[in-house]
């Protein structure tokens, strides 16, 4: 590690578009440094409110120890206390996570971000008791990660009750893509002024906000930060008629970049987009590092969100 950046004071309730940043590679094990200088510098121009590296739009579990710190210490250094970082840290090791949570708050970062892990089946007793363990032993705030199609375990609402109650966990971003289930971490939160309720999929940002939500984590904001910025706005404010506008066109760059059920081509298609318009690299770790197609290209390039 050789360089730590001044913390940025994060909000709480942290609000806003927090962008899953994808990962630039140069080659699926080595990092395209200039293009996380470029991308970081894209983000901070279109107005996002904070970055969370090594999560799954940054194939965070798929890289290996070096290229992560690798990641933390050079995204640190561009953020440079600009904004909030919320560093991914989840490992099917509780000593792993700790060690990453450990490197992270020496680079500077903001925050952690812990999904529960994969591989064995957990119930909540023990996932509560496994969090309980995790957030004694770092330093960084935590937000919880709520990934059950590919953790296949969610934190239940009896279970985030439960973990309301450190003061030490900030908040939940729920990718689930369950709106029930948004609600009932609404509803949770209301008894917890300092706690946040992000949501991950950019089609439901917008009617979470208006029913409470903080904000948004959401893989488009890579490569259209500003509109994912604008539809948070539009929705905190209730102006219905610009969510309507802007709504469509998130759904149209979904169109574009998500394939259901695919998601290591889904990423590949938003680094093919950025590598497009020159912010980055379109590499991508194993087992996911093939081409994206050109008609997958071409339909990409002919995005234009930016106003």
């Amino acid at each position: 590690m050789t360089y730590t950046t001044p913390q940025h004071s994060i909000s709480r309730p942290l609000r806003g578009i927090v962008v899953p940043m994808v990962t630039p590679l140069r080659t699926p094990d080595a990092l395209d440094v200039e293009g996380v200088e470029r991308l970081v510098e894209h983000l901070v121009e279109g107005g996002v409110h904070g970055l969370f590296i090594l999560g799954t739009t940054g194939e965070g579990p798929l890289l290996g120890h070096d290229l992560q710190r690798d990641l933390i210490d050079r995204t640190a250094r561009a953020v440079a206390g600009r904004m909030p970082l919320l560093v991914g840290v989840t490992h099917t090791s509780l000593t792993e996570s700790v060690r990453l949570a450990a490197y992270a708050a020496e680079a500077g970062a903001d925050a952690v971000v812990l999904a529960p892990p994969c591989y064995f089946p957990m119930d909540q007793t023990e996932l509560l008791r496994y969090v309980d363990s995790f957030a004694g032993a770092v330093t960084l705030p935590v937000v919880l990660y709520n990934m059950p199609a590919l953790t296949k375990v969610t934190y239940e609402p009896t279970t985030v009750r439960r973990l309301m109650e450190s003061d030490r966990i900030i908040g939940i971003r729920d990718s689930s893509g369950d709106m029930r289930y948004v609600h009932e971490l609404m509803t949770l939160a209301r008894g917890r002024a300092d706690w946040c309720v992000l949501i991950g999929p950019e089609t439901l940002t917008a009617e979470a906000v208006m029913f409470g939500a903080h904000g948004g984590v959401n893989g488009g904001a890579n490569l259209y930060p500003k509109l994912l910025v604008h539809l948070y706005e539009a929705a905190a404010a209730a102006d219905h008629q610009r969510v309507r506008e802007l709504h469509d066109r998130v759904l149209q760059l979904g169109r574009a970049i998500y394939i259901p059920g695919r998601l290591g081509e889904s990423i590949r298609n938003l680094k093919a987009a950025l590598a497009t318009r020159g912010i980055c690299a379109d590499a991508m770790t194993a087992p996911f590092d093939v081409p994206p197609t050109a008609t997958t290209q071409d339909r990409l390039a002919a995005l234009s969100f930016d106003r």
